[in-house]
Parts: structure tokens; sequence; C-alpha cells
């Protein structure tokens, strides 16, 4: 009887761990705009993502996959990315009106918290002790800079010459900041001190094909990159080394987030489908 339940177990415990890293669909196709992206999970499990229905707005999508309008931004502001500072409320990249917007999160009241030379805020990563960084992409030149944030919205030029900067990232231990370059097709690893000054840029990796987009990393420093146009999730190792790539269903993966049980469900925004895939994975990811 014992050796029965342990098999029993065993299979039970191989059939979950095989529904790891499949794609399924959380959210009806069309409920976004084709700028559908930003996705991000506050402490209190309230996931956010912008763009619901039009631009310049942010949904708030439930577990079952449906989504309600939870705010709207000023006219001429549109959303791209989201961050929570240390009392949850959200930081918004607002690429349309070059400004980096703050949404109360009891009174929804929106304010400018930070504005500087940007070209158009794209992606956002936080410190733990409130320091934001930003990547500024200049499609037209393709360029790119980065910027730090202090908690009272001073904005400090950290990087000018590099290429398209897109996704922006921390390691689980905030000593590493991975930016890529969208159209260089590069993903360059900086040290991090707990000034949030940059040193030793180095190049992390490379691709042949396709573009690179948002990313977020595991508890264990795995880079988590969406692949936009070729519709994967690439996972990378701390060394630089691909582990795998997840499929998703949609092509135009526009960026991800960790959230759901223990931390261990990805959430994927796809903009050509205009919708949100999920996938679960064995390490949890860094909030």
């Amino acid at each position: 009887m014992k050796r029965i339940v342990t098999i029993i177990f065993f299979l039970s415990g191989f059939s979950a761990v095989s529904q790891n890293y499949i794609a399924k669909d959380l959210t009806a196709e069309n409920l976004f705009t084709g700028n559908i992206e930003g996705p991000n999970i506050d402490r209190y499990g309230n996931f956010f993502v912008v763009n619901f229905q039009k631009d310049g707005t942010i949904g708030l999508v439930h577990d079952n996959g449906t989504v309600e309008l939870w705010a709207t931004l000023p006219e001429g502001s549109i959303g791209n990315a989201i961050m929570f500072d240390k009392n949850e409320n959200l930081l918004i990249a607002d690429f349309k009106a070059h400004n980096v917007l703050k949404i109360d999160r009891k009174t929804k009241s929106v304010s400018v918290y930070s504005h500087d030379q940007f070209n158009q805020p794209n992606d956002l990563t936080i410190m733990r002790n409130g320091l934001l960084f930003i990547s500024d992409p200049n499609w037209k030149e393709q360029t790119g800079k980065i910027w730090r944030i202090n908690t009272k919205g001073k904005a400090i030029l950290l990087m000018s010459q590099m290429g398209t900067t897109n996704g922006i990232t921390l390691g689980p231990d905030e000593k590493t900041l991975y930016v890529n370059e969208s159209i260089q097709k590069k993903i360059w690893a900086f040290d991090v001190d707990k000034n949030g000054a940059l040193k030793n840029q180095r190049l992390f990796i490379q691709f042949e094909d396709f573009g690179l987009d948002g990313m977020k990393t595991d508890n264990n420093g795995n880079l988590f990159v969406t692949r936009y146009g070729k519709g994967t999730i690439a996972i990378i190792s701390p060394e630089g080394k691909i582990l795998r790539e997840v499929t998703m269903k949609g092509k135009s993966t526009s960026n991800l987030t960790f959230g759901g049980k223990n931390g261990l469900t990805v959430y994927v925004t796809l903009q050509d489908r205009k919708c949100i895939e999920t996938f679960e994975v064995a390490v949890s990811g860094k909030r």
C-alpha cells in the first residue's frame, strides 16, 4: 500500500510540473488596445495593465480574466509601464506626455511625479529604497537614455549614449541593473550600489533577430525577456546562457510580470492579440 501511494504521489507531482511553461489565455482577445503594456501586481494582489479598451486608461484584471476600468489618465497621456512606490501608489511611464505620473491608490488622483528632458519614458524598475530607474528611447534616432528618479521626483541622467533602451529591471539582490536595446538586440548589465549609481557596463547577451521589450527576474536571478515579434519569453541565466524559450500564442510579446500563488505565474501582455496570456514556472519572481 505504501508503495502504491508513493507512485500516485510521484505521478501527481510530475503532472503538475509538466504544466509549467505552457501558455494559456487569461483574458479574451481585443480587450485592450494595441498599446497593451505595463503589467504589474501590487502587494495586495491587485493586477493592473495599461490601455484597457482605449489608450490612456488603467485596467484592473481579475483572476477569472475579466477586466474593469480602474483609472483614466489626463488627456494627452498614455501609459507604458506601471511600478509601485512604498505606499503602493502607482507610478506610470507616460510616453505620450513625456512624464512619470503618480496615481494615488486611494483617491485615484493623478499628478506628475517627474518631468524632464525625456524622449518618451518607456519602462520602470524600482529599488527597495524608492529609487526609480527608467528607460527612455528615441525610436526615430535609434538612441536611448537611462534615468534615475529619487523619492522626491528629481530625475538624474545616468546614461545618454545608448541604443533604443526599452526593457529595464533589477536582479533579486538589486546589485545588477539590466537594460535592453530593442533595435540593437542587446542586453546590458550594470553594477548598482545602494545609492543607485551605475558602473561596470557590460554586454550581457546579444540576439541576432527579432526585438526585445519588457524584462523581469526570478528569485534565482534568471532574466525573463519578451522576444517581440518572435512570440517567446527567453529565460536567461545570470551567466548569460539561454535556458529555454517559452512560446506564447501571440507574437507581439510586450511585457511581463510575476504573480499568482507563491509568485509562480508569469503574466504576459500581447499587443497583436490585445490580451494577456500566462504560464507557470518553477521559481518565483522578484517583486
